[in-house]
């Protein structure tokens, strides 16, 4: 029996619902503009996308993409399940998006479209191996067992000299810590390059794993030219590193799996530039669509951004993210979700009450390094909440027990309940 991916979209087009979706599946799958000499019977039927189910959705308010045709004012929108023969491209992650995610955004006839769910087969877990580490093997690595793992970025985001970053990280590691990591925007540049901030944060760790017995993460940002990154994560691990960052969509999936492919670390797994193809409700790809690629593709934790965020996302968005990268995805090691943009320990009761988990990696920046009693107080006042969100208590008895969370609301404002 032939095997497919099931791809779901939301589309908004001016012809008849049926007819658009027939468009899609064709344009991408076996279909050209006119039927041509070869294209069989027999071939259609092995090859072409099926229109599984078409679900009629009230129209929205976008307006519609550059070069769309028809009366704007017979506009229907929908959600559309394709049908894929895995034959058409195999377990490829880069082929697979030339089908489910190529040129079906430029299709005229279509005034929106965004593929929003992917179901894959089996074959894609047996060509990719998915994390090696996941939620157990960081827990493993950063010696906290239980509770939510606290962390945070390098602030400020890129400008400390190597020496002023090994000061700020022994700071935080004296603090308690589990995480540290780069920000995104902290690469290999001249003023502080990877392995001047390799050979200044790694002494500082180990010192501090000495006297504790516990050596906090801390993920270096190796993206860099595809040529590149074994080298940068080689340098990393041979210097007693135990997490590396890649910008997913800096390297592309493909990068990231191959950096999965010698991997002796996790891969803490950045979204940057995820809101240019996701942010649009006309055109783009979900995050619980690429999120299984980026898993696929050894992602050992993968930002979804968190509740109260900075960014454009909502509450419920960021939540079904959090849900998604802790759904099952054929058999692969669980991805640790990593909540980041304007966390703080006033957030953990309410993020804990809809998530259900403390399998998460919560990344706090401003909400440690901007406390009102310093970076220390703002790991105590994270790890405070975080455990008091755990046991069940209120809010009010955090707030009562834990001077540093108390304190965090002089800056934050009210704790969310």
């Amino acid at each position: 029996m032939t095997e497919h991916v099931i791809a779901t979209y939301e589309i908004e087009t001016s012809l008849p619902l049926a007819r658009a979706a027939e468009v899609l599946a064709g344009e991408q799958s076996t279909g050209t503009f006119v039927r041509v000499e070869r294209e069989t019977d027999d071939l259609r039927a092995r090859f072409a996308a099926q229109v599984d189910e078409l679900i009629e959705m009230p129209v929205g308010a976008a307006s519609a993409l550059p070069g769309t045709v028809g009366d704007p004012s017979q506009r229907r929108r929908a959600a559309v399940r394709l049908r894929f023969p895995l034959d058409n491209f195999g377990p490829s992650i880069p082929n697979l998006l030339a089908a489910v995610a190529g040129n079906l955004f430029e299709i005229k006839e279509l005034a929106a479209v965004k593929l929003v769910d992917l179901e894959l087969p089996a074959p894609f877990a047996e060509r990719y191996r998915g994390p090696s580490f996941g939620v157990a093997g960081t827990r493993e690595l950063t010696g906290r067992a239980s509770g939510a793992m606290i962390g945070t970025i390098v602030k400020p985001s890129i400008g400390l000299s190597p020496d002023d970053l090994a000061a700020l990280v022994g700071d935080l590691a004296a603090a308690g810590v589990d995480f540290i990591k780069d920000d995104e925007l902290q690469g290999n540049g001249p003023h502080a390059p990877l392995a001047a901030r390799v050979a200044a944060v790694m002494p500082v760790l180990e010192r501090h794993a000495d006297r504790t017995g516990v050596k906090p993460m801390y993920a270096f940002n190796i993206t860099d030219d595809l040529d590149r990154l074994e080298a940068n994560h080689d340098l990393v691990v041979n210097a007693g590193g135990t997490c590396v960052m890649v910008c997913i969509n800096g390297v592309g999936l493909a990068g990231l799996a191959a950096v999965n492919r010698f991997a002796r670390v996790p891969i803490h797994g950045h979204r940057a530039g995820f809101g240019a193809i996701s942010r649009s409700p006309q055109v783009g790809i979900a995050f619980r669509a690429w999120q299984q690629l980026a898993r696929l593709g050894g992602a050992d934790h993968l930002h979804t951004n968190g509740i109260s965020n900075k960014f454009y996302e909502s509450d419920a968005e960021v939540l079904d993210s959090i849900a998604a990268v802790r759904a099952p995805l054929l058999d692969l090691t669980p991805t640790v979700p990593v909540l980041s943009s304007g966390q703080w320990a006033g957030l953990a009761h309410a993020t804990y009450a809809a998530v259900g988990t403390t399998d998460l990696l919560v990344l706090a920046g401003g909400g440690i390094h901007g406390h009102p009693g310093g970076a220390a107080a703002g790991v105590a006042s994270m790890r405070d909440a975080w455990a008091s969100a755990e046991r069940g208590e209120s809010v009010h008895d955090a707030l009562r027990s834990s001077e540093a969370l108390r304190r965090a609301t002089e800056i934050f404002g009210a704790v969310r309940e």
